[in-house]
């Protein structure tokens, strides 16, 4: 692996390792699951294409203020047999959620180890099945400050934001309506509406090694206020989730690219 100063990294690297995640079957669900997983890290720094700790991302255009940016997220999929909430109720597919993303540099510090952005994705919801149906539109605007070499530490990064989230109705509806259908004593008829979905709070911390990288995270999820609070399937209006990952880096680009941060 290249060895590069502080003010350059490798074009890309890539490594494969482990991890686990916990969630909420879906957001104020009152089960929730371990998930042990591989993780494959991979990091480009191209100039149209990144893949780093903010996500896996398309630049489509970049000012030192702005960014216009393609966004990708996904959720997991829930087992309704593992939901008391959603017993015999179908089963929740996988979704992938993937739109353009304004993020605006609102601050840097001088040495550039802080910096806060505002960035906000508009994200179109699909199933990931074989016959994919779209399940809405997600606003997630989201302040985010990062702060590097923490405390001096090299390589220790720190990460945290506060997302209000937005959804239409559609989207909602995925989640939280009951159809008449699968409506019983305990678990009425239920027409979610769109609308503000609740408040997100995140806090995650990495270490790229030499050879190996490490991260976590925490998240905080309240839905206070959210215009589904009163569905039958809603059974905890707050929760934790967390998760952590280690990686061994296998190989990296002989190519070395300015660190832009």
């Amino acid at each position: 692996i290249p060895v590069c100063s502080a003010a350059d990294r490798p074009l890309w690297e890539f490594g494969l390792g482990a991890g686990a995640v916990a969630f909420a079957d879906y957001r104020g669900a009152d089960s929730a699951q371990v998930y042990p997983l591989p993780v494959p890290y991979f990091v480009y720094h191209g100039k149209m294409f990144r893949a780093d700790r903010d996500g896996v991302r398309g630049t489509l255009f970049n000012t030192p203020v702005v960014e216009f940016n393609v966004s990708l997220d996904l959720t997991t999929p829930v087992n309704s047999r593992n939901s008391d909430a959603r017993a015999g109720m179908p089963d929740l597919k996988s979704i992938v959620e993937i739109g353009p993303s304004l993020d605006i540099h609102l601050w840097r510090s001088s040495n550039e180890r802080l910096r806060l952005d505002l960035r906000i994705p508009v994200l179109k919801a699909y199933t990931i099945e074989r016959q994919p149906h779209a399940t809405g539109w997600l606003v997630a605007p989201r302040l985010n400050l990062d702060l590097r070499n923490i405390a001096g530490h090299s390589g220790w990064d720190l990460g945290m934001f506060i997302a209000p989230l937005f959804a239409d109705r559609q989207y909602h509806d995925y989640f939280y309506s009951v159809a008449a259908t699968f409506a019983e004593p305990g678990r009425p008829a239920y027409q979610a509406a769109g609308g503000y979905s609740g408040t997100e709070l995140l806090v995650s911390a990495t270490k790229h090694f030499r050879n190996r990288w490490f991260g976590a995270f925490v998240r905080y999820d309240t839905l206070a206020g959210a215009t589904f609070l009163d569905s039958p399937l809603v059974r905890s209006h707050s929760y934790w989730a967390g998760g952590f990952g280690v990686a061994w880096l296998i190989g990296s680009s002989r190519q070395i690219v300015a660190d832009d941060y």
